[in-house]
């Protein structure tokens, strides 16, 4: 641990956020194998179900998981191959499709919730409210900041 006393905290920070990112993914890969469904299906599920009050397009939910339309494209696609997702024309816009979970895609997400819960739980541990407050409001800057970021970089 003497190296990374070297660091400043932006440092730590900034790679933390990648272990944690990638050891969570590796996690998540393992447990929802046992479902037939990968990470990123389930984050797409997640987005689809809970982020929206109606159907989102491929584009909004492309934008609200941080990807790209032809990924969150290929994750829909696949979801729906298994019963799980429906993709549906916009009545008012036929370039645009909509994404909505099924009773099947629910039911399997409703099976997993316990498993959810006891993951939190013990991913959470020893984390205090306040804690997380305080997590959540440094993370909504710095989503803020990658947004602009990213705005700027499409513009030059």
């Amino acid at each position: 641990m003497g190296r990374l006393d070297r660091l400043t905290d932006t440092q730590y920070f900034f790679g933390a956020l990648f272990v944690a990112s990638n050891r969570l993914e590796t996690i998540l890969e393992r447990e929802f194998s046992k479902f037939g469904v990968t990470a990123k299906q389930w984050f797409l599920s997640i987005v689809v179900d809970r982020l929206f009050d109606e159907p989102p397009t491929i584009k909004q939910t492309a934008r609200a998981m941080g990807s790209s339309h032809q990924n969150v494209k290929q994750l829909a696609l696949k979801l729906s191959g298994k019963g799980l997702l429906r993709l549906e024309k916009d009545e008012r816009d036929t370039r645009a499709t909509r994404l909505q979970m099924t009773g099947e895609g629910r039911s399997l997400w409703e099976r997993v919730r316990a498993q959810r819960d006891t993951f939190h739980e013990k991913l959470f541990a020893g984390i205090s409210e306040q804690e997380l407050g305080t997590v959540r409001n440094v993370m909504k800057k710095l989503l803020v900041n990658i947004e602009a970021i990213d705005h700027r970089e499409e513009n030059t």
